[in-house]
């Protein structure tokens, strides 16, 4: 059982990526589509579809993998940043610049899940989710 599906799922992009796969399974909830759409709008990842196997109990998400025309995955770094044991929150001005604004934070706020980008438009925070570069 996974406790930490968000640290699941960063993995298992990240193994895939390492791998050279061009899809990847993760479990399906309704946090791991938000922060996949904040990748799929930010560019770091090709698509995503919620589908469910004949017979299974749950639905799974498969996730289209990106990579440049080198062949090198498009994701260098994923990282959890918040955990179950130490939440990190951040105000709008306090979001750290990933890789020089190449990269981005995943910010879970009260207006839903976003890139820091948008957090920072908005002038809202939030807990910091992950760092992606």
């Amino acid at each position: 059982m996974v406790t930490d599906s968000i640290a699941d799922l960063l993995t298992r992009i990240r193994n895939g990526q390492r791998a050279g796969h061009k899809v990847v399974q993760v479990s399906s909830s309704k946090m791991e589509a938000r922060v996949l759409d904040v990748l799929k709008d930010e560019g770091f990842i090709g698509s995503y579809k919620v589908t469910k196997k004949d017979g299974a109990k749950f639905d799974h998400i498969d996730v289209h993998l990106k990579y440049f025309s080198s062949g090198a995955p498009v994701i260098s770094t994923a990282r959890r940043i918040s955990k179950s044991g130490k939440r990190i929150f951040s105000a709008s001005e306090d979001l750290p610049k990933i890789h020089s604004g190449l990269g981005i934070s995943i910010v879970s706020t009260s207006q839903g899940v976003m890139s820091d980008r948008e957090a920072r438009k908005r002038k809202i925070g939030g807990e910091v989710l992950a760092q992606i570069g």
